[in-house]
C-alpha cells in the first residue's frame, strides 16, 4: 500500500529530463553489452536449418566460443550500439504517451498497453535497419553460410570485425535490395515487438500491483518491481517467440513475405521450429529484465525533480 506523500509509479512530469536522458544512455549501453551474446546465439539458432549447426543454446555457445573466442559473441556489436537512439526514443515515447493517456483514464493496464505499443512502433522504425546489418555481421562467424552477404577475410584484423566489414555488408544490402533491404522483416518486427512491448508493460504493472498487495509493508517497492520484471519478460518471450523466429529468418535470408516464411518454416521444421531460440530468449530475458527494471526504476528515482526527492518510494 502506498503511504501518504510517497510516489510509487514515477510518471513523466515527476522527472528532471536532463538527468533522465544522460543516465539513460549509460543504462542502455550497459544492458546492451550484457545481453548481446544471447542475441548472437539466438540468431544463430533461429536461422539454422533444423539442427544442422547447433543442438541447443549451450552447444551454440560452446561452438561459437571455441571457433572464434569470446569476440565471436560480440560480432556486430558496434553497429548494434547505434540502437541506443531507438532506446531513447522508446522510453521517451512510453513516458509521454503514458502521460497523455492518463488524462483520459487512471487505469494502469490501459496506460501501459497503449504507451508500450506506441513506443515500440517508433523504436522499431529506427532500429530495424540496425538489426538487419548487425544480424548479417553476427552470421559472418560459424553461421556465415546462412546469410546472403559475406565479407572477405582480409577485412578482418586478427579475426575481429572492422569498419570495412560493416561497410561491405551495407553496400551489399543496398545493391541487392535498395533501401527496402534495410527494412526486411519490418512488419514481422512490428508484429513481434509492439505486442511484446505492450504485453511486457501491462504484465509488469499487473504483477507489481498484485505482489505489492501481498508483500509485507516493510518490503521495498524496488524488490517487488525486480521480481515483476522477470515474470513479465518470461511470459512475453513465450508468447511472442514464433513471430520472432519468422522475423529473424526474413531479415537474414532476405525473404519478403511474412506468410510464406511462416509456412516454409512450418513445412520444413514443424511446430518445433516455432520454439527455436526460446531458451536463449528466456535465459537472456529473465536476468536482463531484472537488471533493466532495477536500472530503469533507479534511473527514474535518481532523475526525480529536486522538489520530489523526499517522496520517492524505494
Amino acid at each position: 500500500m502506498q503511504r501518504k506523500g510517497e510516489i510509487e509509479i514515477i510518471e513523466w512530469e515527476h522527472l528532471d529530463k536532463r538527468k533522465f536522458f544522460s543516465l539513460n544512455v549509460l543504462l542502455a549501453l550497459t544492458t546492451r553489452a550484457t545481453v548481446y551474446p544471447t542475441n548472437v546465439i539466438r540468431t544463430h539458432l533461429q536461422v539454422q536449418r533444423g539442427k544442422s549447426l547447433y543442438s541447443g543454446t549451450f552447444d551454440a555457445l560452446c561452438k561459437i566460443v571455441w571457433a572464434e573466442g569470446v569476440r565471436g559473441l560480440y560480432r556486430g556489436f558496434m553497429v548494434y550500439t547505434l540502437s541506443i537512439f531507438s532506446k531513447q526514443a522508446y522510453l521517451t515515447t512510453y513516458e509521454v504517451v503514458r502521460k497523455c493517456v492518463s488524462l483520459h483514464t487512471s487505469n494502469n493496464t490501459v496506460k501501459s498497453l497503449v504507451a508500450g505499443g506506441t513506443a515500440s512502433l517508433l523504436a522499431q522504425t529506427i532500429s530495424v535497419p540496425i538489426d538487419v546489418v548487425s544480424q548479417h555481421l553476427m552470421m559472418q562467424g560459424q553461421g556465415k553460410h546462412l546469410t546472403r552477404f559475406k565479407t572477405r577475410p582480409e577485412m578482418t584484423f586478427k579475426g575481429r570485425l572492422t569498419l570495412g566489414q560493416t561497410h561491405a555488408i551495407v553496400r551489399q544490402i543496398f545493391a541487392a535490395d535498395g533501401l527496402r533491404g534495410f527494412y526486411r522483416g519490418y512488419v514481422a518486427s512490428i508484429l513481434t515487438y509492439i505486442p511484446s512491448s505492450a504485453l511486457w508493460w501491462t504484465l509488469y504493472h499487473f504483477y507489481t500491483e498484485q505482489m505489492s498487495s501481498l508483500a509485507p509493508r516493510e518490503c521495498p517497492h524496488l524488490v517487488v518491481q525486480a521480481v515483476a520484471g522477470p515474470l513479465s519478460a518470461a511470459t512475453t518471450a513465450i508468447v511472442t517467440n514464433p513471430i520472432d523466429v519468422v522475423r529473424s529468418r526474413m531479415q537474414v535470408e532476405g525473404r519478403s513475405s511474412l506468410i510464406k516464411t511462416f509456412k516454409h518454416l512450418v513445412v520444413e521444421e514443424g511446430a518445433w521450429g516455432m520454439t527455436k531460440g526460446l531458451s536463449a530468449r528466456i535465459i537472456a530475458a529473465v536476468p536482463t529484465s531484472m537488471v533493466i527494471v532495477l536500472g530503469y526504476e533507479t534511473l527514474k528515482r535518481l532523475s526525480l525533480r529536486d522538489d520530489l526527492v523526499e517522496s520517492r518510494h524505494w
